[in-house]
């Protein structure tokens, strides 16, 4: 099992940054994948940002260039750094992990953050 805990949610200006953190924990070991996810009202959940095992980056195209997806192993934790926010980036935003044991696939969901941009 792998748990997943977000923080660093809030309530920002238009313009201006928040840093989302997710540690994880559990069997740490077996993660292969792992990105943020986001959700608005009324809307599905989307991709915003996430690291495969490859070594690859892949971002949405409306947060290129304003958000920064890192992590610290040593701390088993993955952040997002968002630059530049608009009101249209105020969704919940989730942390999300692949996994793999015995060739089987795995995937874990954190409980979500409120990020809440205003105009």
């Amino acid at each position: 099992q792998v748990q997943l805990v977000e923080s660093g949610g809030g309530l920002v200006q238009a313009g201006g940054s928040l840093r989302l953190s997710c540690a994880a924990s559990g069997s740490t070991f077996s993660i292969t994948a792992i990105g943020w996810y986001r959700q608005a009202p009324g809307q599905q959940r989307e991709v915003v940002a996430r690291n495969s095992s490859d070594g690859s980056t892949n971002y949405a195209d409306s947060v290129k260039g304003r958000f920064t997806i890192s992590g610290d192993s040593a701390k088993n934790t993955v952040y997002l750094q968002m630059n530049s926010l608009k009101p249209e980036d105020t969704g919940v935003y989730y942390c999300k992990a692949l996994a793999k044991r015995r060739g089987i696939q795995y995937q874990y969901w954190g409980q979500g953050t409120q990020v809440t941009v205003s105009s």
